[in-house]
Formats: C-alpha cells, structure tokens, sequence
C-alpha cells in the first residue's frame, strides 16, 4: 500500500507541471480564484497561526530538515548504495509533495495578473517624464535629509531599532489601506531572519517563508535600507510575487509612513532605481542629477555599499544565479533584472500622486 501510495506522489508531478502550465497562461483566472480568493484565507490562517510567535518558525523547520536530511543521507548510505532506484523514488516523492504544496501556499501568485493592470497604472514612459521624477526624487530626497541631519553634509542617523522598524511598518500599512485596500495587511506575521549573516553573505535582504506564511528580514542590514525590506517582505505575504511589485510596495509603504526617516529611506530607494534607468539611457543626464544630490544622502548610499562589500564572497553569485533562475522557472522572465522593472510602477503612481519636494 505504502509502495502504491508513493508511486501515485510520483505519477502526480507530471500532472502537476501541466496545471502550473495552464495557470501561467491564465492570469485573470488565478487572479480570481487563487490570489484573491484562497490565498488570502490560507495567509490569514498562517499568520494567526504564527505571527504570535517573536522567533521564525519557518527558519527552525528549515534548520532541523536538513539537519535531519544529513543526517539520514550519513546513516543510509550503504542502503541507498544499494538500493539506489528506490532511493531516487523517495526523492521524486518528496519533490512533488513539496512541489504541490509551495503551489498551494503561495506559489500560484507569480501567474497572477499584473499589479499595474490591477492599479490601473501605464507603464510605458518616456526619458523626458523619467528625468522629470528623477530630478523631483533628487530635491525630495534632499530636503528630507536636511530635515533629519540638520545639515546637507551628514549622513542621516536612523534614531530606534529594526524591531521598531518592525513595528513601524505595520503602522505604514495601516496608512497605505486608507488609499490601498488591496494592501490591507492583518494580522501581521514580520520577523528577523534567524539566518541575517547568512542571508547577507547569500546578498539577501530578507525572503518570504511559502510554507510558513513567515515574512523574515535581514537584521543585519543598515536602517537606511531595512525598512523598505520589511515593506516588501510583506509585499510578497501579501500575494505580489513579482520582485518589481513587491519593490514598488516596499517604496510606498514606506514613503506612506508618518515616520520621516521612513519617508526619507523610501524616497531615497525610489531615487537609486530611477537615476539607474537614467544612466542607461542618457549618461549625461545622470551625471548631472548626481551632482545635485547632497553629500548626506551620498554618504548614506556609501553606507550601504560598504556593508554589502563586508559580506562579499565567491559564493554570492552562486546564490544570484539560483534565484535568478527560480524566477525564470516561475515565468519572471527577466529574472533578478525584473527588480529594476520597479520604475514605471513608481512613475504610474506619481502620476496621480506627484512629488511636491
């Protein structure tokens, strides 16, 4: 019985695959159903089951699997030496009951419809518009700066701690729902990774549990940089797969949030995306809107550099290169190059929300 059961898991990934398939075809329809119909019950179950709990419970599972993993593959290996065919089988198994699952939890969102399309936003726009938000990011970036450090020349000193980071972005999203009810978000489930060194020597800011519903962040990152992570954790544990989307959502949050330095940290992550577009289009442009950014918002950026090149190591692009490839195998095309894609959601939503530097 037990041989037919596991032999029926196996037989089901195939079926499996065509179903994905078909809903990567079929935006509207997971739209519907999954990403705004099953989906939100099974993260509000997850959160509540979870949320209360101050550790990552995704984080411990994740540890003691594949502990437990080499620790089977050490104690096993004469048998699987031996047995080999009916080893790869338990593996095929165990690959599609995961398999099944990550669709079911949360993996289905990558085929939902397109954020824009749900905001109404067009995401076609021209150099000219683009170097006119730039240069309006440029003046709102500084004055917030000069607001927070007193001065054009220092570095912005972030006052509380990424716990209360934590905090605050809830508090953001309760601001954003007022204009954004498709981002209402309760109850909450925003957590430290148990992992942050890991995940900084991995050059990750944070990552979404799928079978947890956990929203983890790097604690290790710099508060200039932490609380837009946190808004785009949740982005995801929201349902927004997309890593454009959920960069858009971490920006907005954080831009909504009544926290200046909130409000500062976002305006300077929308910056960095749109002078990055600037440069590719029209160098020149770029290397006069840099000029007019004030050395405290530089020195700032600097600290961010300085503390990826501390992680840095020849395993980086190893981890970059999976990543990139999993969101090529969920139909992100463009794979991590789709972060930068960010820019024309933030063009469309200034276009009904304008900087006012």
């Amino acid at each position: 019985m037990h041989s037919h059961f596991k032999t029926g898991i196996v037989l089901s990934f195939p079926l499996q695959l065509i179903a994905v398939n078909w809903m990567a075809g079929h935006p509207q329809w997971v739209e519907k159903y999954y990403s705004t119909g099953i989906y939100p019950l099974i993260s509000a179950f997850f959160r509540r089951l979870y949320g209360w709990v101050p550790f990552s419970v995704g984080d411990l599972i994740y540890f003691f699997l594949i502990v437990l993993s080499i620790g089977y593959l050490i104690q096993k290996r004469h048998w699987i030496r031996h047995h080999p065919w009916t080893f790869l089988g338990d593996c095929f198994a165990a690959l599609s009951v995961l398999h099944f699952t990550f669709y079911l939890l949360w993996g289905s969102n990558y085929f939902r419809q397109p954020l824009a399309q749900t905001l109404g936003y067009e995401v076609k726009y021209t150099t000219a518009e683009l170097v006119e938000l730039t240069g309006l990011l440029v003046r709102q970036t500084n004055d917030l700066q000069r607001q927070l450090s007193g001065d054009s020349l220092t570095a912005v000193h972030f006052p509380g701690t990424r716990d209360i980071n934590l905090e605050k972005t809830l508090v953001g999203y309760q601001e954003l729902a007022k204009d954004f009810p498709i981002l209402s978000y309760d109850p909450p489930s925003l957590k430290p990774s148990l992992f942050s060194t890991l995940l900084s020597y991995m050059g990750y800011g944070g990552y979404l549990n799928p079978f947890t519903g956990e929203a983890q962040v790097n604690h290790k990152l710099p508060l200039f940089r932490h609380s837009v992570v946190c808004g785009h954790e949740v982005g995801h544990q929201l349902g927004y797969s997309a890593e454009n989307e959920t960069n858009f959502i971490g920006y907005l949050v954080t831009l909504r949030n009544p926290d200046k330095s909130f409000q500062y940290s976002a305006s300077a992550y929308g910056l960095s995306y749109c002078l990055s577009e600037v440069r590719r289009r029209d160098k020149g442009v770029y290397e006069k809107l840099l000029k007019d950014i004030h050395p405290g918002v530089r020195a700032n950026y600097r600290e961010l550099t300085i503390f990826w090149k501390d992680f840095e190591n020849p395993m980086e692009p190893i981890f970059k290169s999976i990543f990139n490839r999993y969101l090529e195998i969920n139909k992100q095309k463009d794979g991590i190059r789709s972060y930068n894609r960010v820019v024309a959601l933030i063009v469309g939503y200034h276009r009904i929300y304008p900087v006012t530097p």
